[in-house]
């Protein structure tokens, strides 16, 4: 069973989510919460596999819950992924630094919104491709300072090469499929980097990459 936490100031959000979250037989929302303090209070308490956070609310905003749940090492379990109006903007460019595993746009179709759930609660969620473009977009136009220039310094050649790959959006399977290795291989790889980079998971790699100048924008 899939528990969830649902953290959002509106409750007709709330209240939609739950309706559509509890007609699954794997998904169990647990508690919900309006705002981020109250949400990370709850996350606390229950211990859920996702959490589904508002990025915009009053008391505490949802990048500030994030980074909280993130530093939190009784947290480790609980998956965030950002709720937004308004698409990719800073806001969730900081969310995903804070450890966000992803996010989602409140108009989410029902499917994609019960897909993007399973894929959190397995702590193997992976930014879409359409986003990863939109990032890529964004660090063309908006490059950052290189100031974490060497931090891939650590991870073997192979491991910098599945990190690369997981930027383009790729799963393990395609991973490894252009490497020329098994998925667990290319699993192995992620995880390593993610270990060695202190990446909480996937959606931070795919930022990090960028940052470092590991991905070029120009190139992809």
């Amino acid at each position: 069973m899939i528990r969830v936490l649902l953290v959002d100031d509106q409750p007709l959000i709330r209240s939609g989510f739950r309706a559509l979250l509890d007609l699954e037989d794997d998904i169990q929302v647990v508690a919900e919460a309006t705002d981020g303090q109250e949400g990370l209070a709850l996350a606390q308490k229950h211990q859920p596999d996702v959490a589904l956070i508002d990025i915009r609310m009053p008391v505490m905003d949802g990048i500030e819950a994030t980074r909280r749940i993130a530093a939190d090492p009784a947290l480790t379990g609980v998956h965030v992924v950002i709720l937004t109006n308004y698409g990719i903007d800073e806001y969730v460019f900081e969310a995903l630094r804070a450890g966000a595993a992803g996010f989602l746009v409140k108009d989410i179709v029902p499917e994609d919104l019960l897909h993007a759930v399973r894929v959190a609660a397995r702590g193997d969620a992976l930014l879409a491709p359409s986003i990863t473009r939109k990032l890529i977009h964004r660090y063309v136009n908006q490059p950052l300072p290189t100031a974490t220039d060497g931090v891939l310094a650590e991870p073997t050649g192979r491991e910098r090469e599945a990190v690369a790959l997981v930027a383009q959006g790729l799963s393990n399977d395609q991973i490894a499929e252009r490497m020329v290795i098994s998925p667990m291989t290319a699993k192995t790889h992620v995880n390593r980097a993610m270990t060695k980079l202190r990446t909480r998971d996937r959606a931070q790699l795919v930022v990090l990459a960028y940052e470092s100048g590991l991905v070029v924008p120009n190139s992809s």
